[in-house]
């Protein structure tokens, strides 16, 4: 007998509220993690070491958290392109 799976695809409201209800308990920072998706890009070396580098100074000369500065550098390259 052949499984029939049935795939829904939910939006972000639908997805955040899953991702609380299954993680009850833990602080908003793992929650907010658990939202979180890769993004891979092909690049040369020397554009993946201007980036290492880049990131890297304004993590250490902010404080901030290394995945705020990465969804910084995103969000204005979207900007950027008008996306």
């Amino acid at each position: 007998m052949r499984r029939q799976y049935v795939f829904t695809r939910l939006n972000s409201v639908e997805r955040f509220e899953v991702v609380v209800k299954k993680n009850k308990g833990l602080c908003p920072e793992v929650v907010e993690a658990s939202l979180l998706v890769d993004l891979k890009i092909q690049v040369p070396q020397d554009l993946y070491i201007a980036y290492q580098r880049c990131s890297w100074i304004i993590v250490h000369e902010t404080g901030r958290p290394p995945i705020d500065v990465m969804q910084e550098m995103v969000r204005d390259f979207l900007v950027k392109h008008g996306c």
